[in-house]
């Protein structure tokens, strides 16, 4: 005999049921979660930086330190290393999470809206967490190239201790570079896919989460065109500066919700103005010094030796006198 009570729900498959309905809500919650995560992550790195309160008073606190700077901060000297190039893909994976996910919630959020009116209408639709998948796939790869450049630095010598590159010619280089870019063709293009996630679900469309996680890398593809140089700012500034790091996010977060081309060029100026000062400043560092000062080859003090006796100053003709010369005094007495 069947009763009323075989026919109850179970509740606990009731409840991811019901969350699969809200597309919305899973979209929001991933990318929360993981963007957090990778902002927890890159302050415990920061965090365990000498010289960053709460960390250097005490033998408990120094304890705490060492552990998270063992556990979050690569060593500047040692990247070639496979434990440190593991903490430095860490980073850089935590990097693109939490600069990039955030930026990425329009597109998500656009599909999320259009697959919770389906999921009312009793269509099936796919989760937003294969669309998070791919598009976080392509940054990972994105964080696994720029470690293998910084192992390349490190190994070169071109990185300071702040992760930084240390040579500020090639510094102001890279925001010139990345400030030049924002005026290229590929750059709007990419830019423009990112600003318009609705017409591109509406073309190609699925309720396969397979072929979302293909949109997510497609939408991922996109996004790295668009943000790939503004990323390789952190080399200049140093990959461990979070205030650079909450700067460029905002920035790129702000390119995508559609604030137009002025805006960008805007940013691309910036930073070419940025990297120019950066050039000066370097050059005039390394000036070579007025053929004035005095040197050790010219009887003073430090200077560029060599340099000063091109510009000293010769006697007249008529004063050239041999050394050894009767002229000169210098011939031997009888």
């Amino acid at each position: 005999m069947v009763t009323g009570q075989d026919h109850t729900p179970d509740p606990a498959a009731a409840a991811p049921a019901a969350l699969s309905a809200r597309p919305g809500l899973i979209a929001v919650l991933c990318i929360v979660v993981l963007a957090g995560a990778g902002w927890v992550y890159l302050g415990l790195m920061a965090a365990s930086a000498p010289g960053m309160a709460p960390f250097d008073a005490g033998p408990v606190d120094g304890l705490a330190r060492d552990l998270l700077a063992a556990l979050c901060r690569p060593a500047p000297g040692s990247a070639a290393s496979p434990g440190a190039l593991a903490l430095v893909l860490v980073m850089w994976g935590a990097m693109v999470l939490a600069m990039m996910l955030p930026t990425a919630a329009p597109m998500v959020l656009t599909y999320a809206g259009i697959a919770e009116t389906a999921a009312q209408k009793g269509e099936p639709v796919a989760s937003p967490l294969a669309l998070v998948g791919g598009y976080a796939t392509v940054w990972l790869g994105f964080a696994l190239a720029a470690t293998a450049l910084q192992g390349l630095l490190t190994w070169a010598a071109l990185l300071d201790p702040t992760l930084a590159v240390a040579s500020g010619l090639l510094s102001g280089a890279v925001f010139v570079g990345a400030g030049a870019y924002q005026f290229s063709a590929l750059k709007h293009a990419c830019l423009t896919l990112c600003q318009r996630p609705f017409p591109f679900f509406f073309a190609n469309w699925t309720t396969r989460p397979r072929g979302l996680f293909r949109l997510g890398l497609r939408q991922g593809v996109y996004c790295v065109g668009c943000c790939w140089a503004m990323m390789l700012v952190m080399f200049a500034v140093g990959a461990m500066n979070v205030v650079w790091m909450a700067a460029l996010g905002i920035v790129m977060a702000l390119e995508k919700i559609g604030t137009g081309m002025r805006f960008t060029r805007a940013v691309g100026a910036a930073l070419v103005t940025i990297g120019v000062v950066v050039l000066a400043l370097s050059v005039a560092a390394h000036w070579p010094a007025r053929a004035s000062i005095p040197s050790p080859a010219c009887g003073g003090g430090s200077g560029w030796g060599p340099t000063c006796t091109a510009f000293a100053m010769k006697p007249p003709p008529g004063e050239l006198r041999s050394p050894t010369s009767p002229a000169s005094g210098g011939g031997m007495s009888r």
